[in-house]
């Protein structure tokens, strides 16, 4: 959203701050349809700036609606005449769009994104990361497989969004009708990954630095998880142009840092070589499964060359992912970019679900459509020295069984057989019972007090994958 700023004036001539009758300057509220960024703000303040006895004006896009101070009479008709000067209207802007062509291309993009994703289980794109081999024994090529891993599963469904966002506001600034080829096309992507290598690089020398083991806490990853989604909701609706209000609220950065770093609205558009660098450096801290592990080894090195490196280059390998898709509004012809725009938008919205879904389950929140599944008995008998035993196993595919069921008032001895290393659920969250281990190669054991009855939920470190602990009393005889 906007941050506050003060409006927009110019220097009145003597005597200009009371109306031609004497009467102190006046303040009246004008609604404008369309405007979603701080630069709709500032084109309209210019426009409305020009009419005479006008001596300030504060728009703003998410309210939707401009606060002009007078000084003299200002007739409905100049008003509208400078808001249709700047491109808008004045009007309420609609919570939902009214273009049917909008609704229809959303439903299509539905329906495509969802064969994509069935297509790309099929194919096994989600299992790349089976079989790179050990991180620790591979060190620069093991993580550079992993980034290439990541770059077409985990990393696309965190950072995806952005970059089709980023992809798809540079094709929205450029001038109708403009020529450009595929590297101009293609340079907000490449802005992103540069950023996305140098603040690994970056940020994980300064991991090798710290020397000991640093993890956010359950409840901090969790709302970083959220925010990611309510960022891409935001960005997403504004693509698919399904609730123009909605888009009004799309978030911006405070007008001194923008300027810093070359972003002011004032000067260029919604889109930024600074700004797609800077976010692709910041992804280093989304709570990515393959980030993590490997975060995790480089930080185990002690070394900031080593770490920074092996960073580097686990960014190197989420290139061509993240490039393979940010190119996609380059290679389609221009008069079907329009239409892609919405699609991009159902893609960035579905990435938001994905990582809303993920994060709530972080927060303890777990919804079901469906309800959930009856656990499955794995707990044995309890053994001479009064513990049962619970074995399950974590795969690629995360937790089986996924849901299980103990003996509540008996000490449990967890057995977990972590059969792949490559994986967001080697680091296991149970947050109810303030657990959170990384889950070595082989059987890992995890001591559990008698517990009464009810439901644990357990999760990875992202939310993307989980299962639950069914307590159940004890039975009688």
């Amino acid at each position: 959203m906007s941050a506050s700023r003060p409006p927009s004036q110019r220097t009145p001539a003597p005597g200009a701050a009371t109306s031609a009758a004497g009467q102190p300057a006046a303040t009246r509220t004008v609604p404008i349809a369309g405007m979603t960024c701080r630069a709709c703000e500032r084109r309209i303040e210019r426009e409305i700036l020009q009419i005479p006895n006008v001596v300030s004006v504060s728009a703003s896009a998410p309210l939707g609606r401009a606060e002009v101070t007078t000084a003299g009479p200002v007739d409905d008709a100049s008003l509208a005449a400078a808001v249709a000067a700047a491109g808008y209207e004045v009007g309420r802007t609609p919570w939902l769009s009214h273009d049917r062509a909008a609704w229809v291309s959303a439903g299509i993009a539905v329906v495509a994104v969802a064969a994509a994703v069935l297509l790309a289980e099929v194919l096994g794109l989600t299992r790349l990361a089976s079989g790179t081999g050990e991180i620790s024994e591979g060190g620069l090529v093991v993580a550079g497989l992993l980034g290439l891993a990541a770059g077409f599963s985990t990393c696309m469904a965190l950072t995806g969004g952005f970059v089709l966002a980023l992809s798809a506001a540079h094709e929205a600034a450029r001038p109708a009708g403009a020529v450009v080829g595929i590297v101009e096309r293609l340079r907000p992507t490449v802005m992103f990954v540069c950023g996305r290598i140098i603040g690994f690089s970056v940020f994980g020398a300064l991991l090798g630095a710290v020397g000991s083991l640093f993890v956010l806490p359950t409840t901090v990853v969790a709302a970083l998880m959220i925010a990611v989604a309510l960022l891409m909701t935001l960005i997403g609706t504004r693509l698919t142009g399904l609730s123009p209000r909605l888009a009004a609220w799309s978030p911006t950065l405070p007008a001194g840092l923008a300027r810093g770093l070359g972003m002011d609205a004032g000067s260029v558009s919604a889109y930024s070589d600074g700004r797609a660098a800077v976010l692709g450096g910041l992804t280093f801290f989304l709570p990515c499964g393959f980030t993590q592990a490997v975060q995790v080894y480089a930080l185990s090195t002690g070394s900031p060359v080593m770490a920074g490196a092996i960073m580097a280059v686990f960014a190197i390998g989420t290139a061509p992912g993240l490039l393979a898709l940010g190119g996609l509004p380059a290679l389609l012809p221009a008069r079907v970019r329009p239409g892609l725009l919405r699609v991009v938008g159902v893609v960035v919205l579905g990435f938001a679900i994905v990582n809303l879904s993920a994060g709530l389950r972080l927060a303890g929140v777990s919804p079901s459509i469906l309800g959930a599944p009856a656990p499955t008995v794995a707990g044995s008998a309890a053994t001479d020295d009064g513990v049962q035993v619970l074995r399950t196993r974590q795969t690629l595919e995360g937790y089986l069984p996924q849901d299980v069921a103990i003996t509540a008032g008996v000490p449990t001895r967890w057995v977990i057989d972590s059969e792949d290393p490559q994986t967001c659920a080697v680091f296991l969250r149970v947050p109810s019972l303030g657990i959170a281990v990384t889950l070595k190669k082989g059987e890992n054991v995890i001591d559990l007090p008698a517990l009464e009855p009810g439901r644990i939920d357990y999760m990875c470190s992202m939310g993307m994958y989980g299962g639950t602990l069914t307590v159940l009393p004890p039975t009688e005889g």
